[in-house]
């Protein structure tokens, strides 16, 4: 789908907000039946969200409301085949629309031109808030004009760039940018394109952490950090007073790197939730974290530990350590090796009601007396790169990291 025929089919519904003139015919009872008989007339689907603003404008004319006013502050156009040529569009778009407050491009087909041109239009631009340009390889180059364009923009608070083939200059870039910028509450560098073992983007992400004092959530996630990039995070933290979100997950952090995050947590008393999974941490890092977690540590809220190789020993000491701190609501972890004594602790933690079934990812049941732990398609951001065909696509319980720490306008 091209973006000009969405702008296009955009502007027949608003050709539709005309004054209501007393006693004027109209053809068509209300505008949301105008909207569905235009979807029908140009075989598009009807969205839901645009349908309930119409049904909202057409209760305000019924109670005497005497001109239309439409105000549609997000476009979604994900997963379509949208390229660089369709990308002038919405740099029209930007510079002349001012309500326009969420643009999501994820996954389309733009390169590396399309991102430059995204980037140059928000130099300008002061309304919008929320860009998504998940998926699209803007490369290195579009990396590095999304980075320039934060030395500009003083509006936009949300930038998600992962999966996006961003190269080490433009990590950096962003590292450096980030020092000075005050206005970005969340940015996605997940997944970059990166060469060399030195970690040399975490050292620099570390340094933007200890200057930066607005930043909220930081997903770091396919980075390859290793204990000592962890480190470098770790002692950033201690000066740090804003991060709320921390996303290292699929790294390659061991039991090690645990020592620095449990000693940092003793301190640190903003840092709500953190996504550890997919690495390797095994009980002694486990042991590590639930140390602190019991004794020191009273901000943390969520913790994922998916898949990270913990067997019965580490898990029931952090279930152990939800005895002691009640601040601790969500836990995850699935993927690590469960035993009998790790499938009652858990168990019995649901049962007492101090873990909530929509705080964790697993469910205990029995089978010929004993208890078994199942998995549930709960998560921190379950529905991150997907919505649900049912149900509520942004639920508490899918994308609990997003709900426990919001940053702006949740879209």
């Amino acid at each position: 789908m091209s973006l000009d025929k969405i702008f296009n089919f955009s502007g027949i519904i608003s050709s539709a907000t005309r004054p209501v003139t007393s006693g004027a015919p109209e053809p068509i009872d209300s505008l949301w039946q105008l909207y569905i008989y235009l979807c029908m007339e140009k075989s598009q689907r009807v969205n839901d969200f645009i349908l309930q603003k119409l049904k909202g404008v057409d209760e305000d004319i019924e109670k005497g409301s005497r001109r239309i006013t439409l105000n549609l502050a997000g476009l979604d156009v994900r997963y379509n085949l949208i390229s660089d040529a369709g990308l002038y569009y919405a740099a029209k778009l930007l510079q002349k629309q001012h309500n326009l407050i969420y643009l999501n491009l994820m996954f389309n087909d733009i390169g590396p031109k399309g991102g430059e041109l995204i980037a140059k239009a928000l130099h300008k631009n002061t309304t919008l808030k929320y860009l998504r340009m998940t998926g699209n390889k803007v490369e290195n180059k579009g990396g590095m004009c999304f980075a320039a364009m934060l030395q500009m923009n003083s509006s936009l608070e949300k930038l998600d760039l992962g999966d996006t083939d961003l190269g080490m200059q433009s990590v950096i870039a962003f590292a450096t940018v980030l020092t000075q910028n005050q206005t970005i509450k969340a940015i996605n560098l997940n997944r970059p394109i990166l060469y060399g073992e030195q970690e040399e983007s975490t050292v620099h992400l570390g340094h933007m952490l200890k200057e930066n004092h607005s930043l909220i959530t930081l997903h770091m996630s396919k980075h390859d950090v290793k204990n000592s990039g962890l480190k470098q995070l770790c002692d950033a933290l201690y000066l740090n007073r804003s991060l709320r979100y921390l996303d290292v997950s699929c790294n390659k952090i061991t039991h090690d790197g645990m020592v620095f995050l449990a000693d940092v947590l003793k301190s640190n008393t903003t840092l709500e939730v953190i996504d550890l999974s997919f690495n390797r941490i095994e009980n002694a890092g486990a042991n590590s974290l639930s140390e602190t977690l019991a004794s020191h540590n009273r901000s943390l809220k969520a913790l994922s530990i998916v898949s990270n190789n913990i067997e019965g020993e580490g898990l029931v000491a952090l279930s152990q350590s939800m005895k002691t701190n009640a601040t601790l609501s969500n836990i995850y972890i699935w993927g690590n090796k469960f035993d009998e004594a790790t499938c009652v602790a858990y168990s019995n933690l649901i049962k007492m009601g101090r873990l909530k079934p929509d705080d964790t990812d697993v469910q205990p049941y029995e089978v010929d007396g004993r208890v078994y732990l199942s998995e549930v398609s709960n998560g921190l951001k379950r529905h991150y790169y997907w919505t649900p065909t049912y149900g509520e696509a942004f639920s508490h319980s899918s994308n609990a990291g997003f709900s426990l720490v919001p940053v702006g306008q949740q879209l």
